[in-house]
């Protein structure tokens, strides 16, 4: 088909009648891509002249700076005060924010390590301090912000973490210890474990290789699925030469709660079978030669083994009799526990806060650390158990168990059971599954 001159010249003209109806040439530049001077695009005069029109009609409007965070952390010798003046913070500003904070958290609590965020308004004439945030425990923040009124105020916050059961097991080839670290069992809480069975077994000569332990217990994540902190122990079982021993988390109506075996007897005694954790026995009770005197004595108690400053606990409930220095006992504390049964602890290092004469005592309760005051040839507990104001074996006394379930009691403790043994059989599983996965 051919185009005539006439026809052509009909289709440009409509067309350029079209487009000048539906918006100004200038437009058309604008959005048209720029011609290329030297393979570099180049806008065209009209829209930058535009452009600057615009910009000289509407000039931009002037961005304020907004607020600034510095996060400190918290070194040796620091003081809450010198951490806000040293940061810029005026003195009398700092006094009255640390007062503020005193509200909800204790500064003399604050710990090495760490983080304060610090919140400033950044200006010519000096950053303006608006408030500070610090995190004391991982679910729990605390705040203080400048009001409009120019006080500080302060604000705190329960942050919500979701509650998780963990499982650890292992057979113990060497020690405890060892297995429990290789299961990836937290220390805090292995100590709670040698606690629920410190009653019954001596880890020092009960343990043997091949024996085997599991415990089910809470842990806490973040939002972000970090664990933060664990919590309790919900259940324990050891098996020491082929029996086992199993205690169940429970809270009986007396608000006590404790740890129980399934025929509802508590795993608490009169008194704990040894009042130091990791200890090793290192001298017996009775006759022997004393290292010091050079002749045959009577030992009228059990010594153990341990590095200085390791703490001591109170074997039982009760009260301290005597808490200073006592002869060739160096260090001593003695408890009363009830009219026939005491304690006494020797060459103590030094005693623990709030102990003294007439101070009530909680079993498990620390009481004093390891030393070797006194006549001692180096750092260990000697520990002894007085019965009817006589010294007897603390490793072979028999002593009357504690709290035995009834009635109620014991009906609940046995309704929760199945329930725990689920949750126990479940995370065997879980970690039955992750065993094998990882041994591919």
């Amino acid at each position: 088909m051919k185009w005539t001159s006439a026809v052509v010249f009909g289709i440009l003209a409509a067309a350029w009648i079209v487009l000048g109806q539906s918006e100004p040439s200038s437009a058309r530049f604008a959005e048209a891509s720029p011609p290329l001077v030297d393979g570099a695009a180049m806008r065209p005069q009209t829209f930058d002249a535009r452009r600057a029109e615009e910009m000289r009609a509407f000039p931009a409007a002037e961005t304020e700076p907004g607020p600034e965070d510095r996060i400190i952390t918290v070194s040796r010798g620091d003081t809450l005060i010198g951490i806000l003046t040293d940061n810029g913070v005026d003195r009398a500003s700092a006094h009255s924010a640390v007062s503020t904070l005193r509200k909800v958290f204790d500064v003399r609590r604050l710990q090495i390590g760490q983080d304060i965020t610090l919140t400033f308004k950044p200006s010519t004439d000096g950053d303006q301090f608006l408030g500070m945030a610090l995190r004391p425990t991982p679910d729990r923040d605390v705040l203080v912000k400048l009001d409009d009124g120019g006080s500080f105020t302060a604000e705190e916050a329960e942050r919500a973490l979701d509650r998780r059961f963990a499982y650890g097991a292992a057979t113990i080839d060497s020690s405890l210890y060892e297995a429990a670290i290789d299961a990836n069992v937290p220390i805090d809480v292995l100590m709670d474990l040698v606690r629920v069975f410190s009653f019954d077994v001596d880890f020092q000569r009960d343990v043997q290789p091949g024996d085997r332990f599991e415990v089910l217990y809470e842990g806490f994540d973040d939002e972000f699925g970090d664990r933060v902190r664990n919590g309790d122990i919900r259940y324990a079982a050891i098996t020491l030469s082929g029996k086992t021993l199993a205690f169940y988390r429970f809270t009986p109506s007396s608000g006590f709660v404790d740890y129980f075996g399934p025929d509802g007897r508590s795993v608490r005694k009169a008194l704990m079978r040894t009042p130091i954790d990791g200890a090793r026995l290192s001298s017996g009770f009775g006759k022997r030669r004393h290292p010091i005197l050079g002749y045959t004595k009577m030992h009228k108690g059990v010594d153990f083994a341990a590095p200085s400053g390791t703490p001591i606990m109170a074997a039982g409930d009760g009260v301290v009799e005597m808490a200073e220095r006592f002869g060739g006992y160096g260090n001593y504390v003695r408890i009363r526990h009830n009219s026939e049964i005491k304690t006494a602890y020797g060459h103590t290092s030094r005693f623990a806060k709030g102990i003294r004469a007439g101070s009530r005592v909680r079993q498990g309760q620390i009481i004093a650390y390891v030393g070797t005051t006194g006549r001692s040839t180096g750092p260990h507990l000697h520990y002894e158990v007085m019965l009817n104001a006589r010294q007897v074996n603390p490793m072979s006394i028999k002593l009357p168990t504690g709290e035995q379930l009834a009635g109620k009691d014991l009906k609940k403790l046995q309704a929760l059971i199945p329930t725990i043994d689920a949750e126990v059989d479940a995370a065997r599983a879980e970690a039955s599954v992750v065993a094998s996965n990882e041994g591919r």
